[in-house]
C-alpha cells in the first residue's frame, strides 16, 4: 500500500521550515513591541464552544468543522479558528481579575477546516492571531489594526489595502436587518438556496455572499452605516480619527460583515492588491458579546487572525528577499580512522562552544567531503589528517577567500568564534 498525504495537508520540508521560523520570529518580536503575551490552547475543544461562539449559521460551523465523538461519547471538534478557544481560556482562568487590563494575548498554531483546498488555503492551516479583551475604547481597535498592518510591512510586503466597517450592535442591527429583508423580499426566490436560508436566519450574512447572483441583488441594499446607533456611530468615527492620526490609510466598505457571527461594531480586512481572486490576507473585528456568551463577564474584545500559509504565498508572489541564514560555521574533514576518532571529539567541543558544525559520516575521501562543505555553505573547513593529528593541529580554511592556516585545536576554535561573532 502506498501512503500519501491526506488531501488538504502538506509536508513542510526543511528548506521551507526556515521561512516559517523567520516569520514566527517576526511575530514574537512584533507582539513583544505591542505588549501581547502568548497563550497556547488545545487543538480540540468541546463542539458546543464553536457552535455558540462562532455561530450556528456560519459556513465554519455548518460545513467545515472536523467533529468526532471520543471514547466517552463526548462531541469534540478540532479548532477551526483561534478566538473561541482563547476566550474560553480567558473565562475559565478568570483573566478578567488580572490587575493589568485589557488582557492582550496572541496565539500561533494549527487550525482545521474541511473546505476545498486552494493556493495558500489548506484543510490544516496555521493561524496567527491577537486578542485584546477588556476595553471598549476605539483606540484599542486602532492598535490591533495597526499591529496587523505593521506585521505585513515589516515582512516587506507591498500593495496592502485596509478596509473597515462597523457592523453595529444588538441595539441598532435589528433595524438594518428589517430594511435588508424588505429590500430583498420581492426577489427572495431569485437568491441561491444557501442565501435564502441565510436571509431567514442571519440576514446580514447575505452581504458576505460570494455568489454573483446575490452580489448583484444586494448592490443597492441598505447600508448598515445608515442604521448605527449613537454609540456605534461615535465609536466608528473615533476609530477613523485614530487611524488617520496614526497615518494608516483606510477605505470604508459598508458591505463587509466578515464570516463569523460574533462580530460587533468594528470589522476590518487587509487585502493585498494583485494577489489572486481572493486577496484578503487578514481579517478581524470586535466581539463585545462573545465573552459573556461563553460564560464570562460582560466585557468587550477585539482581535484578528491571519494564515501563515497565505503570508508565505504572498512573500513568494512578490519575490520578497527573506533574510535566512542557511549556512553552517564549520565542516570538519577527517581523513582516516584515527583522525575521525579525534574529529568526533573536536566537533562535539566546537558545538558546545556555540558553533554550528557538521562532519562526514560515510568515510569518504577529501573531495566529496569538501563538496559537502560547499553545499552546506560552510564558512570554514577544518582539515584533519594523519600529519595534522601528529602535530595536534588542523588546517583551517576560510571558504569565501580560500585563505588557510595551520592552527592548534584551541586556536582554531578561538579564530572561528571571533570571526563568526564579528560577522553576526
Amino acid at each position: 500500500m502506498e501512503f500519501k498525504l491526506p488531501r488538504g495537508t502538506t509536508d513542510i520540508l526543511p528548506e521551507e521550515v526556515a521561512i516559517w521560523q523567520y516569520i514566527e520570529g517576526e511575530i514574537k518580536e512584533l507582539c513583544h513591541r505591542f505588549n501581547y503575551l502568548e497563550l497556547r490552547t488545545p487543538m480540540f475543544e468541546h463542539t458546543e464552544l464553536f457552535r455558540r461562539g462562532v455561530g450556528e449559521t456560519t459556513d465554519v460551523v455548518e460545513k467545515e468543522m472536523y467533529t468526532f465523538l471520543d471514547k466517552g461519547d463526548r462531541s469534540l471538534t478540532l479548532r477551526p479558528e483561534g478566538t473561541a478557544g482563547l476566550v474560553r481560556s480567558y473565562v475559565e482562568n478568570k483573566m478578567h481579575g488580572l490587575p493589568q487590563q485589557p488582557v492582550k494575548l496572541y496565539y500561533v498554531g494549527p487550525m482545521f477546516r474541511y473546505e476545498r483546498p486552494q493556493a495558500g488555503r489548506n484543510r490544516q492551516f496555521t493561524q496567527f492571531g491577537v486578542e485584546a479583551i477588556g476595553a471598549k475604547d476605539a483606540s484599542i481597535d486602532a492598535e490591533v489594526i495597526a499591529m496587523a498592518m505593521e506585521f505585513y510591512k515589516k515582512l516587506g510586503l507591498q500593495g496592502m489595502r485596509l478596509e473597515i466597517n462597523s457592523v453595529g450592535c444588538p441595539t441598532c442591527r435589528p433595524k438594518h436587518k428589517e430594511a435588508l429583508i424588505a429590500h430583498l423580499k420581492d426577489r427572495r426566490d431569485e437568491l441561491p438556496e444557501e442565501d435564502r436560508s441565510r436571509l431567514e436566519r442571519n440576514p446580514l450574512r447575505v452581504l458576505d455572499s460570494k455568489h454573483p447572483v446575490t452580489q448583484e441583488l444586494t448592490k443597492g441594499a441598505p447600508s448598515i452605516l445608515d442604521y448605527l446607533c449613537d454609540d456605534c456611530g461615535e465609536h466608528f468615527e473615533q476609530l477613523q480619527s485614530y487611524l488617520t492620526a496614526m497615518s494608516i490609510p483606510f477605505h470604508v466598505n459598508p458591505r463587509m460583515v466578515r464570516g463569523l457571527d460574533y462580530y460587533t461594531q468594528t470589522a476590518f480586512e487587509i487585502i493585498i492588491e494583485g494577489f489572486g481572486a481572493i486577496g484578503t490576507v487578514c481579517g478581524g473585528g470586535r466581539y463585545n458579546g462573545l465573552v459573556q456568551q461563553i460564560g464570562g463577564e460582560n466585557v468587550p474584545g477585539i482581535g484578528f487572525g491571519l494564515g501563515i500559509e497565505r503570508v508565505i504565498l504572498a512573500l513568494k508572489t512578490q519575490k520578497v528577499d527573506i533574510p535566512i541564514k542557511s549556512s553552517i560555521d564549520c565542516y570538519l574533514v577527517a581523513l582516516g580512522d584515527e583522525a575521525k576518532a579525534k574529529g568526533v571529539s573536536l566537533v562535539q567541543e566546537w558545538r558546545l562552544a556555540g558553533l554550528s558544525v557538521d562532519q562526514d559520516y560515510l568515510s569518504r575521501n577529501m573531495k566529496p567531503q569538501l563538496k559537502s562543505a560547499d553545499r552546506l555553505q560552510a564558512t570554514f573547513v577544518a582539515i584533519l589528517g594523519s600529519n595534522e593529528l601528529e602535530q595536534e593541529i588542523v588546517v583551517l580554511k576560510r571558504m569565501d577567500t580560500g585563505e588557510q592556516i595551520e592552527l592548534a585545536y584551541a586556536e582554531a576554535l578561538d579564530r572561528m568564534l571571533k570571526e563568526i561573532k564579528k560577522e553576526d
